[in-house]
C-alpha cells in the first residue's frame, strides 16, 4: 500500500545516475501523461486532493540539493518556497477539443527541462474537451520515481468513489534549509554509512569465495561478464531509418481489449508483455516496408523491475534498462511472441540486475564529461523503448470526475521512440512517445502499429 512506502532523504545513486544524465538534454527523462476524465473535475476538490498530496508524499513537496564537487548522491529537501499554484495549473481546451488537440498541447510541456530549484511535478488541467470531458497533463521527473513507483502514489490522488474528502487536511510539512556545514556533515556521515556497508560485503564475498572458491569464482565472473554485456556502448542503431535524433517529440495513442490482448498471449502460453511487445515489433516491421527498408533486427530497450522484499517498499527508482536485440522479420506472431518470451526471460535472469546500485555508485564518481558521452553510447543506439506498467483494474475519481482513459509517456533518454502500455479497467492504454527526426511520418506509424496490434489480437 502506499502508506508503506519509506522516503529516504538522500537519492539512491540509481535516482542520482538518472538525474546527472540530463546534463545531455537529449538524455532528459521526463516522464508525461494524460488522464481523460468523463466530466470536469471540481476545482476546489482537485485543489484540495493535491495539496492533501503534496502533505503525505515527501517527493511533492521536496527539491534536489546538491553539494558542489561531492561524491554523495544529492539530498531530497522540503523546498522553503513550495507554491502549490507553480504546480498545478489550469487552461481551457484548445482547438475543438479532441484529444488530438490535448496531446498536441502536452507536448512542448514534455519536451520542456524542469525548473531544478523546485519539485520535479507539474500537472496542466483541460477544461472543455469535447462531450464535457476533461484532461490533466501530469510530467514527472524520472529521477523522482519509476512507473512502478507512481503506482503507489495513485491512492494518495485518485478516489474510489465521487465523494469529497472528509479527513481533515495534514500539517505542511516542515522545510529546513541546512547550512553548508550542515550538508558537509551529512554527505560525511552519509559517506561513511556506506563505507562502511561496502566493506562488510566485501569481507562476505572473501569469506564465500574462501569457502567455496570454485563456486563463487565462477558466479564473479559471471556477473562481470553479464554487467559488461547489458552496459557496453554501441556505435550505431539497427535501423538506418530510425537513425536520427532531436530534442523534440511527438504524441500519439493506441487503446485496445486487455483481456483479448490477454488472450492472445496465451495462444503462446504468454503474458500481457508478450503480446504488447509482439504487436510493437510487428507494426515497426510494417512501418520500414512502407517507407521501402527491410529490417530484420531493432534494438530494444526494456525496464525491468529489481525491486525485492528489503526493497519493494523504498520509493525512488528500481530498474534496470535493459537492451537485446528483437526479430521484426518473424512473419507468425504466435511464434514472434514465443521469440520475444525467450528474449526478455533471458534478460530478467542477468545477473547483472543484482548490481546496478553498485555500479551505479562508481558511475557517480566519474565525472560527467566523461561518463554522460558513455551514456550517450549506451542509450542513443536503443531504436526503441517499450514498458508495461501495472495499472488499476477499478474505477476511481478525481475531484468527481470518473477517469476514463490513462496514456503514459516513457522518455525518449535518446531514443526513436518509446511506447508504454498502462492498464485501467478492461482497456490497455498505450501512449506512443517518438522523435519526429527519426519517425518522420507519425501518421503511418500510428497506422502499422494498429495493424500490428490487430494482428495479435486476431489471435483472441
Amino acid at each position: 500500500m502506499a502508506e508503506q512506502i519509506r522516503y529516504e532523504n538522500r537519492m539512491s545513486n540509481m535516482d542520482a545516475m538518472v538525474w546527472r544524465m540530463e546534463k545531455d538534454p537529449m538524455l532528459r527523462s521526463t516522464i508525461g501523461a494524460v488522464f481523460v476524465f468523463d466530466s470536469a473535475p471540481d476545482r476546489g476538490s482537485v485543489t484540495d486532493k493535491v495539496d492533501r498530496a503534496s502533505r503525505l508524499v515527501p517527493r511533492l513537496r521536496q527539491r534536489v540539493v546538491g553539494n558542489p564537487m561531492s561524491l554523495v548522491p544529492p539530498r531530497w529537501e522540503v523546498d522553503p518556497n513550495f507554491d502549490l499554484h507553480y504546480h498545478l495549473r489550469w487552461v481551457n481546451a484548445p482547438g475543438t477539443g479532441t484529444l488530438r488537440d490535448v496531446l498536441d498541447m502536452a507536448e512542448p510541456m514534455v519536451m520542456a527541462g524542469f525548473d531544478r530549484a523546485r519539485p520535479l511535478w507539474e500537472i496542466t488541467l483541460v477544461e472543455g474537451m469535447q462531450d464535457g470531458r476533461a484532461a490533466f497533463i501530469f510530467k514527472l521527473n524520472h529521477a523522482v520515481s519509476d512507473g512502478v513507483g507512481l503506482v503507489s502514489v495513485a491512492p494518495y490522488l485518485l478516489d474510489l468513489d465521487s465523494g469529497p474528502a472528509a479527513a481533515p487536511m495534514p500539517p505542511a510539512p516542515e522545510a529546513r534549509v541546512l547550512t553548508p556545514w550542515e550538508r558537509l556533515l551529512d554527505g560525511t556521515r552519509h559517506e561513511l554509512a556506506r563505507q562502511r556497508s561496502a566493506w562488510r560485503r566485501r569481507a562476505d564475498v572473501a569469506r564465500e569465495i574462501a569457502l567455496h572458491p570454485l563456486r563463487e569464482t565462477a558466479a564473479l565472473r559471471n556477473a562481470a561478464t553479464s554487467v559488461a554485456r547489458m552496459a557496453a556502448p554501441q556505435s550505431q542503431n539497427m535501423s538506418d531509418l530510425l537513425a536520427s535524433r532531436s530534442l523534440s517529440v511527438q504524441l500519439d495513442v493506441i487503446d485496445v481489449p486487455i483481456d483479448a490482448l490477454k488472450r492472445a498471449a496465451k495462444a503462446a502460453s504468454g503474458k500481457l508483455n508478450d503480446a504488447f511487445v509482439a504487436a510493437v515489433c510487428g507494426g515497426l516491421a510494417r512501418y520500414h516496408e512502407r517507407l521501402g527498408t527491410e529490417v530484420s533486427t531493432l534494438r530494444m530497450a526494456m525496464p525491468i523491475n529489481v525491486r525485492n522484499d528489503q526493497t519493494q517498499n523504498l520509493a525512488g527508482n528500481q530498474f534496470v534498462p535493459a537492451r537485446f536485440h528483437v526479430p521484426t522479420n518473424v512473419a507468425d506472431p504466435v511464434e514472434r511472441m514465443l521469440v520475444i518470451r525467450n528474449l526478455v526471460g533471458r534478460e530478467r535472469r542477468e545477473p547483472a540486475l543484482q548490481l546496478m546500485e553498485p555500479v551505479a555508485t562508481v558511475f557517480n564518481r566519474v565525472p560527467s564529461m566523461i561518463v554522460n558521452p558513455f551514456f550517450g553510447s549506451v542509450l542513443k543506439s536503443v531504436d526503441f523503448f517499450t514498458s508495461n506498467v501495472p495499472g488499476l483494474g477499478i474505477p476511481v475519481y478525481f475531484g468527481g470526475a470518473r477517469l476514463h482513459s490513462t496514456y503514459a509517456f516513457g522518455p525518449l533518454t535518446g531514443a526513436a521512440a518509446n511506447l508504454t502500455l498502462v492498464s485501467y479497467c478492461d482497456r490497455a492504454f498505450v501512449g506512443v512517445n517518438s522523435d519526429p527526426a527519426a519517425i518522420t511520418d507519425r501518421d503511418l506509424l500510428h497506422e502499422c502499429l494498429e495493424e500490428g496490434f490487430d494482428e495479435v489480437l486476431a489471435l483472441a
